[in-house]
């Protein structure tokens, strides 16, 4: 943690001592203590412990950033009951409003102290016993969940087969250092939206600066956890959302025209209502992360490269192969168990039309959006599923492992890697004909690092320095102006990072959408606590991910 980030929690937690002053001074002379002190930081809360004889150690959980704030709720709380105030409501409104309320308690002249002997005496109800640990159990749940672990699912098969749909995973959130919530006005166990009524689950009256505790770096080929980057604007329906994103969707109405498909859609709040979500309510997102900051990525035929070195395949990432076997018949069963193959399934195995018998390279139609929040993509293939082409010629959907060991077994003659040349992907520029798998050199920011400005890297960047860290910056008559000032570099506030998903055909990931800041990575998946499809995979229970 920075300085800076350290005397930001420090400033919030003398905010909750000081701004109640005025009104605890008055319930302080009422207990015949003075009442300066009151307007003294940490003192003012040993005295309430002292009048109400509570621990004294309370005051050293006080001092501990974030969970300090709640031990400061909890001291309110103990302090009113000196005062006869027992009831759910005057709890409620002592640690969530005591500027207001200890001003009216102070000012009421019906109030009066009753001390520790009164507190001593009362006796809650059983509901009201059941209420308080109700309180406490929430409490405490959202501490862990928000600094130490958070249960996830998997949606879709972007990162199949390494981790599966419904795959119920453990994220650490110490992994990379727990962040501060940046929206902490917000319901419990919920995300971004309500149930039932579809509402924001949060308020943004307070909005804090990006903090991170006990940082750790990301490490090369780590599944992470992260905000979607482009979920800070989405179109709220159930059909769009993270399947189909809002600038896929202006870019779409405005036949490549971004600017042009916005004007419709905010034109149309009818058809398309627009949310917009702060960092920390953005959708999560899992993908592997396969360039750090600093490093240079490019992409030929499938295969990543950094800095010019080629990288390996995840062992369980899959893409679809051409495989043209020598006439034999193929087993249901031994293609499941050798080669995790279901060729009842479509997605996974198909006769090859004749589309195939030209060569490696297949163009296939563009990707349309995935029903689902973990990034998978779908395609509108240009081929049909069994039928028209050759009796031993199949398209298959195959991890890197299950490819070698059919390329040893003997069982096909040939096996073609499927590559898909479609361009219409980030950052969508029409001087760089990059595709899904040929793709880049793209340099990937590191704080510090130094851009000079030019058509291609503005189209690259230009998101990055507008959003992720928050410039008036554009570009008009072939100059950049940054924050009203014509500059022709950029220096970077930032780490970014590159994520890909597993399922190379199947993910909606940094190829099409960009980068993801550092401000937006959640955690790290841990473990796989349970898994299910018709039923609990048993085998993959407590399996750790890698």
């Amino acid at each position: 943690m920075s300085a800076h980030q350290v005397l930001v929690l420090l400033a919030i937690q003398l905010g909750i001592l000081l701004l109640p002053s005025y009104g605890l001074s008055k319930l302080f002379v009422k207990a015949g203590v003075p009442g300066w002190k009151a307007f003294i930081p940490f003192y003012n809360t040993l005295v309430m412990l002292q009048l109400g004889q509570r621990p004294m150690h309370w005051l050293f959980w006080q001092v501990i950033p974030i969970v300090g704030w709640f031990v400061s709720m909890g001291i309110f709380v103990e302090f009113v009951k000196l005062f006869g105030k027992f009831k759910l409501y005057e709890h409620a409104l002592a640690a969530l409003l005591p500027v207001l309320y200890f001003v009216y308690l102070g000012s009421n002249p019906a109030v009066r102290f009753s001390g520790p002997d009164a507190v001593l005496h009362y006796k809650k109800s059983p509901a009201r016993e059941w209420v308080d640990a109700g309180v406490f159990a929430v409490v405490a749940a959202t501490l862990i969940r928000t600094f130490v672990f958070e249960a996830y699912v998997i949606p879709t098969g972007s990162m199949e087969k390494s981790l599966l749909t419904n795959d119920y995973l453990f994220v650490s959130k110490m992994a990379y250092g727990p962040r501060i919530p940046m929206t902490p006005l917000a319901v419990p166990f919920v995300h971004n939206s309500l149930p039932v009524t579809n509402g924001k689950s949060y308020l943004t009256w307070l909005r804090l600066p990006y903090i991170r505790w006990f940082v750790h770096p990301v490490n090369r080929g780590e599944p992470v956890v992260f905000n979607w980057p482009i979920g800070d604007t989405v179109i709220n329906l159930p059909d769009y959302q993270s399947a189909r994103p809002y600038y896929d969707v202006c870019r779409e109405l405005g036949r490549g025209n971004i600017d042009s498909g916005r004007a419709i859609v905010l034109g149309n709040p009818d058809e398309y209502p627009i949310a917009i979500h702060p960092v920390d309510k953005k959708e999560n997102y899992i993908k592997r992360c396969v360039a750090l900051p600093g490093d240079t990525l490019q992409i030929k035929d499938q295969v990543v490269y950094i800095d010019g070195k080629p990288q390996p395949f995840p062992p369980y990432s899959e893409t679809y192969y051409i495989v043209t076997t020598k006439g034999q018949p193929l087993d249901e069963t031994a293609m499941k168990e050798e080669y995790d193959v279901d060729i009842n399934n479509g997605e996974e195995f198909m006769t090859a039309g004749a589309a195939f018998t030209g060569g490696v390279e297949v163009a296939t139609a563009r990707y349309v959006a995935s029903t689902g929040a973990g990034g998978e993509r779908t395609r509108a293939d240009a081929v049909g599923a069994n039928g028209g082409g050759l009796a031993n010629r199949y398209r298959i959907l195959l991890t890197r492992s299950a490819y070698d060991k059919m390329l040893s077994s003997g069982l096909a003659a040939s096996i073609e890697q499927e590559i898909d040349s479609n361009e219409d992907v980030y950052p969508y520029y029409p001087g760089l004909k990059w595709s899904e798998d040929n793709y880049g050199p793209v340099y990937v920011p590191r704080k510090g690092a130094v851009i000079t400005l030019t058509p291609e890297t503005y189209a690259l960047y230009e998101r990055a320095i507008r959003v992720y860290e928050g410039n008036d910056f554009h570009t008009r008559d072939g100059k950049y102006f940054l924050n009203g000032q014509a500059v022709t570099q950029y220096t970077f506030r930032l780490d970014y990072y590159w994520m890909m998903g597993d399922n190379r055909h199947g993910s909606q990931d940094s190829r099409y959408w960009g980068f993801v800041p550092e401000d937006h990575i959640v955690g790290k998946p841990e473990l796989i606590w349970l898994s299910w499809n018709k039923g609990v995979r048993w085998e993959r229970l407590f399996k750790r991910i890698k």
